[in-house]
């Protein structure tokens, strides 16, 4: 076995690789960029090593960095984790020059796999169902535009290189094509450092649903069943779950016995996951699927498989990178119970999933114990930056049957805590809540289906979370902080209740959220307290303040929070839902970070890959004007208006802060 192992990644994948390490006494080693100096891999790894800027480009895809970053300190074995290098051929070879052990398959393998058009044209002389489409070397426009024709719309555009819907574009009518090739083509390369692009039908409705499988050196080959994984946005994965609900025991015989026969038609080893598209609008029994691709890496949804099968997979990995067999064989798996992984972003569902840069003031994941699990690459003051994706963690929850472990992920959502930026805890919460969703009703539609019902009530927050904001306010104006024991509440120098000759007491806040100022008047009497603002009114009685928490009674029911006073911010966290009130200045600029009477600012941080007009050129409202690229997506700004672009100050490969000015339209 190997005595010191190098981790070529980051965030999570980088810890979980070094918690099973470390299980099996082997040293770890991190790697680093400066935009992660200090960050959880690198605490818990024995040992860091910067290799470079933030950009990734730089730093986690320079693989000579890597690799003199190993022998320098003697690491016997790389593990890539997933994304970045996890899935080039040249990097495995470099490894292999170098004497360094790479945990993965084969270069043959990755280049057989790695590439999706070569990949398709392998299927298809193995007799491998795969989905109609156009993956041939030729890579122009006319080619593009005479498959698609053929194959009829939608399409998927997707890149050849990489994967978690990087590169990827549907588009439903030909003269949307030339642009959703241009995007897709750019997002690939930054992503991958491969344009290259392949076209296939859109398949509709459908189930997204993989099956893992594992392979060693010694002719073993088996699979550890199946994941559904059709709840996605951007073709990212949302929500995965072991084994996949409502699939005959017939077809995951097939599906089961179709990957293990994709492996062993490439000689492979390791870790790997064999994707299948699945017609869900069929009405057979058993309905027909088709091969996307293979994933020849560990998969970021790994643990609901290990959940329901009692592996460890990491030690898999290791243990065959090392020359050992596999530790079962196919017998003696036997899936028990059910799993379900939600992926924690920074982004902000209500605003089209876009990412959110900030830092974690305040990170409470929900309590771990026997059957919720979480996958963490961040602590409390980490910062989120645009340089990455933007997942926070992974909350995995299993129980004996599938609607134990709704129930558990339900809660587990409610309890999960997080300030400082927005997340997508809202919507995961949503999900499970939903009866479509409990029924297993699902497809790689699922959240355009039911956006209204998950979506919608995640922009303004509840009215008892602005009254919760408020009572922890007057309990800090009133104490100073929070009460501490031997604090007097009674004294008068404590009262709050805006005492007046000849007048009612009164008093008024102003507090913005979501960009809009919430203008309370408050009543304070001596039985209660009354809130006004924009047609609510709450009556507040019974408030305590304490540990991090406020409770009170409004409207005669019992409510409580998670609050957090930062300066001038309030968040307020309960039930799976943050909201940060800013207690407002004097004077407050009606300015937004999007469009303003014909002025287009960049909504996040990011890097700007095309400017696609010129000065005084004349647009058309919704014309594309600037592409954006945060967190690895690409994000297209539109004129809000026709006009004239006047002040273009939008450059190519120019930084931007959110909110920065790029043009204007008049």
């Amino acid at each position: 076995m190997f005595e010191t192992l190098l981790i070529a990644n980051r965030g999570e994948i980088a810890c979980r690789v070094i918690r099973t390490a470390r299980k099996m006494g082997i040293r770890t080693i991190a790697v680093y960029s400066e935009a992660d100096a200090g960050a959880l891999h690198t605490l818990e790894a024995d040992e860091a090593i910067a290799i470079g800027p933030a950009p990734a480009r730089e730093s986690y895809l320079r693989g000579e960095k890597i690799i003199a970053a190993a022998l320098e300190t003697g690491a016997d074995a790389i593990h890539p984790g997933y994304g970045f290098l996890s899935e080039n051929a040249e990097f495995a070879e470099a490894c292999e020059r170098a004497g360094i052990t790479f945990v993965g398959p084969s270069a043959e393998a990755i280049r057989a796999m790695g590439n999706k058009d070569e990949a398709k044209r392998r299927m298809e002389s193995a007799e491998v169902p795969i989905v109609p489409g156009e993956h041939g070397e030729a890579q122009d426009y006319p080619t593009w535009a005479q498959a698609a024709e053929r194959i009829g719309y939608p399409v998927l555009v997707k890149a050849v290189a990489g994967g978690g819907g990087k590169g990827m574009r549907r588009v439903d009518r030909p003269d949307a094509l030339e642009a959703a090739l241009e995007a897709a083509a750019r997002e690939a390369e930054s992503s991958f450092g491969d344009r290259r692009l392949l076209i296939e039908k859109w398949l509709e409705p459908s189930r997204h649903v993989e099956v893992q499988i594992f392979a060693d050196g010694h002719g073993n080959a088996i699979h550890l069943f199946e994941r559904d994984c059709s709840i996605q946005r951007r073709h990212q994965k949302v929500l995965e779950e072991a084994p996949a609900p409502g699939l005959s025991e017939s077809t995951r015989l097939r599906m089961g016995e179709t990957a293990v026969r994709v492996a062993r038609a490439i000689d492979y080893q390791g870790a790997g996951t064999v994707e299948f598209i699945v017609d869900a609008g069929s009405e057979s029994e058993d309905p027909p699927f088709y091969f996307m691709e293979m994933n020849t890496r560990l998969q970021v949804e790994h643990p609901v498989t290990e959940a329901i099968t009692g592996t460890d997979l990491v030690e898999w990995q290791l243990r065959v990178a090392a020359g050992e067999p596999l530790p079962r064989s196919q017998e003696d798996i036997q899936p028990c119970g059910h799993a379900i992984e939600v992926r924690v972003y920074a982004e902000d569902p209500a605003r089209r999933y876009l990412p959110q840069t900030g830092t974690l003031v305040h990170h409470r994941p929900s309590p771990e114990s026997a059957h919720t699990r979480v996958d963490n690459g961040v602590a409390e003051g980490s910062a989120i930056t645009f340089h990455y994706d933007p997942m926070i963690s992974k909350l995995i929850v299993q129980a004996p049957d599938r609607t134990r472990a709704i129930r558990r992920l339900q809660e587990a959502t409610r309890q999960y805590e997080v300030a400082g930026l927005k997340t997508n805890l809202g919507l995961l919460n949503a999900i499970a809540m939903h009866p479509a969703f409990a029924a297993g009703r699902v497809t790689t539609s699922f959240l355009q289906d039911h956006e209204i019902a998950l979506i919608s009530g995640l922009g303004e927050p509840p009215e008892h979370f602005v009254a919760l904001a408020c009572a922890a306010l007057l309990e800090q104006r009133r104490h100073g902080s929070y009460p501490q024991k031997g604090e007097d509440p009674y004294s008068p120098w404590a009262t709050t209740d805006s005492f007046r000759l000849n007048e009612d007491g009164l008093d008024s806040m102003d507090l913005i959220v979501e960009k809009r100022t919430l203008h309370i008047l408050v009543h304070p009497t001596a039985a209660a307290i009354t809130l006004e603002w924009d047609g609510h009114a709450i009556v507040l009685r019974d408030i305590a303040a304490g540990e991090a928490r406020i409770s009170a009674m409004l409207d005669g029911q019992p409510r409580e929070a998670s609050v957090l006073i930062e300066g001038s911010i309030v968040h307020v966290m309960a039930d799976a839902r943050t909201a940060s009130f800013e207690i407002a200045p004097e004077k407050v600029s009606s300015e937004d970070s999007g469009t303003v009477e014909g002025i287009v600012r960049s909504p996040m941080p990011g890097k700007i890959t095309a400017v696609l007009v010129q000065e005084g050129e004349s647009v058309e409202v919704g014309q594309r004007l600037v592409q954006l690229e945060a967190m690895k997506m690409e994000h297209t700004l539109v004129a809000p208006t026709a006009g004239k672009v006047v002040n273009l100050r939008a450059k190519l490969y120019l930084q931007v802060d959110e909110g920065q000015e790029l043009l204007a339209v008049h």
